[in-house]
């Protein structure tokens, strides 16, 4: 059988048919169409998923069509990593307002130590859920595929130390949901 290929034709470290996935939910006092409109508004990403973040891991840059993306609408990032930089293309894949808002990626990760690039496929996956009058906000990443495991994410393989890693990623993502729905529920404020 053939080796799994990452986006760009590079091997795929994790096993045929293993998706490593973390999620993470919060309670937003908005409701449901403030957090998709944050969403589907990619600039603001560069707010709640960039600058509210801590420095060591946030997104730096962006680049999207003016306006609400909808499915098929395409951006660039750049973001910071621990292990590095990341360089990425997403695609929008779902977009149904108010409940889902999904977007895959093909991330280009350059490595601080080596310089080598480890190639991911991420998919992204925000839905809600109304809550009081508020809202639940579900954020699922699955990574499909890696091209390597180079450093600590070479834990991932291992059962007891992925939970470390796991842990790590979950309060980055916590963070990030966290900033998305205060977001929401400055602008629901505003209006």
């Amino acid at each position: 059988m053939a080796a799994q290929r990452t986006g760009n034709g590079r091997a795929n470290a994790l096993k045929v048919g293993q998706e490593l996935v973390l999620r993470v939910e919060e309670s937003c006092k908005a409701p449901a169409e403030h957090v998709y409109d944050a969403l589907a508004d990619l600039r603001t990403h560069l707010q709640w998923a960039g600058e509210q973040q801590k420095k060591r891991s946030r997104l730096l840059s962006l680049t999207a069509p003016e306006g609400y993306a909808s499915v098929g609408t395409e951006f660039e990032t750049t973001g910071a990593d621990p292990m590095g930089r990341f360089h990425d293309a997403s695609v929008v894949t779902a977009a149904s307002r108010p409940s889902a808002f999904e977007f895959v990626t093909e991330a280009h990760l350059e490595l601080k130590k080596g310089g080598n690039v480890v190639d991911w496929t991420n998919v992204h996956r925000y839905e809600t859920v109304p809550e009081g009058g508020g809202c639940r906000i579900a954020y699922t990443i699955r990574i499909t595929r890696i091209s390597e495991l180079p450093g600590m994410l070479a834990m991932l393989t291992m059962p007891v130390l992925s939970k470390v890693v796991a842990r790590a990623a979950a309060s980055v993502a916590r963070r990030a949901v966290r900033n998305l729905a205060r977001l929401a529920e400055q602008r629901a404020r505003a209006r």
